[in-house]
């Protein structure tokens, strides 16, 4: 199908939105470690389900061995460090905050492509970058004066954390295109859902943590929250977006989900309740043609 990959890329923008929104309300009543875990199991029963149905199989036992490694190494950065880093910052600032800062993942993951796999690189991209940077920063630096005093909106914790995100992703789109290969995106998915849950099993156990993945279970209000967002984000999402990957270039794919922060607004507004401003719009809007431009 022509444009197949560019489809994909806007589904998987679509996906994310509802996940966005879903893990923020889990985050906020369980924490951000149990909710990567527990979103990471519920996804890799989704694609045990879809690798039997579709491969004959219930692991991706067929892969070659270029795929594990690099596949794996995309769950450890993309999953473990970059969503820890993102689920966190929902802890502190919206989704839809989050989901803006994570407009600097494209431009991460072209520098990484220009770097590792000669893909080009031009005055374009840095206008696109720059443009990125000042949608971005139009928001995160708004000031409110309360009793006389300007203060920051946002938390400054949230925001870095949403930036850890960003990289996180960035670097982990460019190992997933280069381990999938020809190989089918929803496999390359499953196995770097499997090394995710590794990574963040080790991590809970270390922080002793298991207390908290326990109370998601029985939090019906967080668990349904999970249950969407699993489906929505590690499952369906991801899976589109390597889909994506494989059919266009990493720069498209990477335009084209980077428009989550235009896709959340309204959703936020009336589902989420949440406050919508004018600079928050124009943000959303400035950087996500950053990301265009960035991609010409």
């Amino acid at each position: 199908m022509e444009y197949s990959g560019e489809v994909a890329g806007l589904a998987t923008a679509i996906c994310w939105t509802a996940t966005a929104m879903s893990f923020q309300v889990a985050t906020r009543r369980i924490g951000s470690v149990s909710v990567n875990l527990i979103r990471l199991v519920f996804a890799f029963l989704f694609y045990v389900v879809y690798t039997r149905v579709f491969m004959g199989q219930w692991l991706p036992m067929d892969a070659p061995a270029k795929a594990w490694i690099y596949l794996s190494i995309s769950g450890l950065i993309g999953f473990v460090l970059g969503d820890f880093f993102l689920f966190k910052s929902y802890e502190f600032v919206s989704s839809k905050i989050s989901m803006l800062i994570m407009t600097m993942a494209p431009p991460v993951a072209a520098l990484l492509g220009w770097f590792m796999m000669d893909e080009p690189f031009s005055a374009m991209n840095i206008l696109g970058m720059v443009l990125v940077i000042a949608g971005v920063s139009l928001v995160i630096l708004k000031k409110d004066i309360e009793n006389g005093i300007k203060k920051s909106r946002y938390p400054l914790k949230g925001i870095l954390f949403a930036f850890g995100g960003a990289v996180g992703q960035g670097v982990g789109a460019v190992f997933s295109k280069i381990g999938m290969g020809e190989y089918d995106a929803f496999a390359s998915s499953q196995i770097r859902v499997i090394t995710g849950i590794v990574g963040f099993a080790l991590l809970i156990s270390l922080t002793g943590r298991w207390k908290g993945v326990t109370r998601g279970f029985v939090d019906k209000k967080a668990l349904k929250a999970l249950t969407i967002g699993s489906f929505f984000g590690p499952f369906l999402g991801v899976s589109l977006g390597m889909i994506a990957f494989k059919y266009t270039s990493v720069g498209i794919a990477s335009t084209l989900m980077a428009t989550v922060p235009v896709f959340i607004l309204l959703p936020s507004h009336i589902i989420l309740k949440e406050k919508l401003t004018l600079n928050e719009v124009l943000g959303a809007l400035i950087a996500v043609a950053g990301i265009a431009i960035f991609f010409v």
